[in-house]
């Protein structure tokens, strides 16, 4: 019936485990507002810098526009490949390209979680993990980190029971920005190894690290899968390309999948993402540390935030009431932010992506302000 709210008798009993991406319905709703002030989207916005441009230009003028490979054009698979060997030494790691840095997720689950297996999760967490795990008939176990967001191993060991299969860690973490300290990602890694379960370690926000210098769990887990990407760095979140690395057995699995799935990453855009490894971007990052730094400063006084490390991202409590609430009243001012529910059991709290330009990040500053 049209207009109904019950489930199609057609559709697959996992379609009930996706209500639609919070941050995508924010997105829409942007885009039917009058000059939003918008903090509300995780993407760069400075240009895509110009050597990268002409690189994925050439490459379509070249004709270099059908299916590569399933894992990647050799190129870009053999820089990846070279670095990848001189970070961590592993004799068995390989590298494969994917759709984007939630392509790889997507393989990873597919490769590795059964039905019936638990996969623990740092809550707050990426907005994809936990559909991700129910749509391959897994169990998602979250940890609770708040008020300070810290990566408690004790509480880690504590949910750990013979049905866990994979732990996934996000550092720097979307959307609270925390950074867990080398101790306590080597505590994990070992952890993961003593129990044999798979870590799998989403780093797409490892350029942007401010206080401290980024550490992989790889380092000390040869075990660990690592899904990484270019989208945030570069400023190409569009292009769709990341890339994986682990154990040759598992990595071989992923790639198995892949031409079932996403068949391959856009090809132009593997072009240019192989002049990128090349380009320094550390001018855009010090920008960002610039900002995370101001809009801490102008808005401390007004709420509680635990100090972010990295990624682009604040995670400020809300003064009173509910996030939902809070950003209901904030989307009535022209300022659009992200309710914490969309990342959390708990809907304290509410993302601000501060990837914006000055001006904009004033105008939500002030409106932030009028709202506490």
């Amino acid at each position: 019936m049209t207009g109904s709210k019950l489930p199609h008798p057609w559709l697959a009993d996992r379609t009930s485990n996706f209500n639609g991406s919070g941050i995508r319905r924010i997105f829409d709703l942007a885009a039917t507002m009058k000059d939003p002030v918008n903090l509300s989207i995780g993407q760069p916005h400075f240009e895509v810098p110009e050597a990268i441009q002409k690189a994925a230009a050439e490459a379509i003028t070249a004709g270099k526009n059908g299916y590569s490979a399933t894992a990647g054009i050799g190129p870009l698979r053999e820089k990846l490949q070279s670095r990848v060997e001189h970070q961590f030494g592993h004799d068995n790691r390989q590298v494969m390209v994917t759709s984007g840095t939630s392509g790889g997720i997507v393989l990873a689950m597919m490769a590795l979680v059964n039905p019936g297996d638990e996969i623990l999760v740092f809550d707050p967490y990426f907005v994809i993990y936990q559909p991700l795990v129910q749509l391959v008939g897994g169990t998602c176990v979250l940890i609770d980190t708040y008020p300070d967001f810290t990566l408690d191993i004790d509480k880690v060991a504590a949910a750990i029971t013979d049905k866990t299969k994979l732990i996934l860690i996000n550092s720097p973490n979307n959307p609270t920005g925390y950074i867990a300290s080398a101790v306590q990602i080597q505590a994990l890694a070992e952890l993961a190894s003593q129990k044999n379960i798979v870590l799998l370690s989403d780093e797409i926000y490892q350029s942007f690290c401010y206080d401290s210098k980024f550490t992989s769990p790889a380092l000390f887990n040869p075990q660990t899968v690592v899904v990484d990407g270019f989208s945030k760095t570069y400023g190409i979140t569009g292009w769709r390309v990341g890339f994986v690395h682990g154990p040759a057995e598992i990595i071989d699995a992923m790639a198995k999948i892949q031409p079932y799935t996403y068949v391959c990453a856009p090809q132009p855009a593997q072009w240019a993402a192989t002049t990128a490894l090349d380009i320094d971007m550390s001018e855009a990052v010090n920008t960002y540390r610039c900002k995370r730094d101001h809009i801490i400063q102008s808005l401390s006084d007004c709420y509680s935030i635990a100090q972010p490390g990295g990624a682009f991202y604040l995670f400020p409590k809300v003064p009173k009431g509910t996030a939902s609430d809070f950003v209901a009243r904030a989307i009535d001012h022209n300022l659009l932010i992200i309710p914490g529910s969309v990342f959390s059991h708990r809907d304290t709290h509410f993302r601000i992506s501060y990837a914006v330009s000055d001006e904009i990040l004033e105008r939500g500053i002030e409106i932030l302000k009028k709202l506490a």
